[in-house]
């Protein structure tokens, strides 16, 4: 299926086996997982109050791409596709609890979107040290928290880009979320407390796209 990428360029996307055919109540007729993705998360994101995030979002997309050979090949659209949705929940006709990832993961599976994909967005980048300090431990665990390779990419992709878009190491993003919330808010402790998870998460896939491209 031929969808525009991130910078606007026409290119084919990738079928991902099971993954790959999807027709959410109001996306009909879309049958490519990304592209759905990608629409869905226009639709909400796209908007002027969340214009910075949305910046975000399309670089987060584009770097999950880029990093996209460290997964399974089956698996390679599900990331894109989690990365396109992972900060759904931000938009303010989905808040409910007021945790962005347990938002939009809800708001996905009520769409009918694949539970593995929800989940990836519920417990990205370390999301559950957050359910902890909001005390949404057993929301959280609605959504199964699988780990491994295309988490741990979902995290690179989102960890290593910034606010607008702009590209970050790890140690700059993670500075920048830390200095963005007071000491005492709940998103700056859970990440302080995450930290040495994620790291652990983004050095291992910085190495396997290392090996991977050499």
């Amino acid at each position: 299926m031929t969808v525009r990428d991130v910078r606007g360029r026409r290119e084919d996307v990738p079928i991902c086996g099971p993954w790959s055919r999807l027709r959410a109540a109001n996306l009909r007729g879309v049958s490519d997982l990304v592209a759905g993705a990608a629409a869905l998360a226009r639709r909400h994101v796209n908007t002027a109050n969340l214009a910075n995030r949305w910046l975000h979002v399309k670089a987060v997309a584009q770097r999950a791409e880029e990093v996209a050979g460290t997964v399974e090949p089956a698996d390679r659209c599900l990331l894109v596709a989690a990365a396109w949705l992972h900060d759904i929940g931000y938009a303010p006709d989905l808040v409910e609890t007021g945790m962005h990832s347990l938002d939009g993961a809800r708001y996905l599976r009520r769409l009918g979107y694949p539970l593995r994909l929800a989940a990836l967005v519920a417990h990205h980048s370390g999301a559950r040290f957050e359910a902890i300090e909001r005390g949404l431990t057993r929301a959280i665990v609605e959504f199964p928290d699988e780990g491994g390779l295309v988490a741990e990419a979902l995290a690179t992709a989102d960890l290593t880009t910034g606010p607008r878009g702009q590209r970050m190491t790890f140690e700059a993003r993670m500075a920048e979320i830390l200095g963005r919330y007071p000491e005492d808010s709940t998103v700056h402790q859970a990440m302080r407390r995450a930290r040495p998870a994620l790291a652990a998460y983004v050095q291992r896939t910085i190495e396997r796209l290392s090996a991977d491209q050499s």
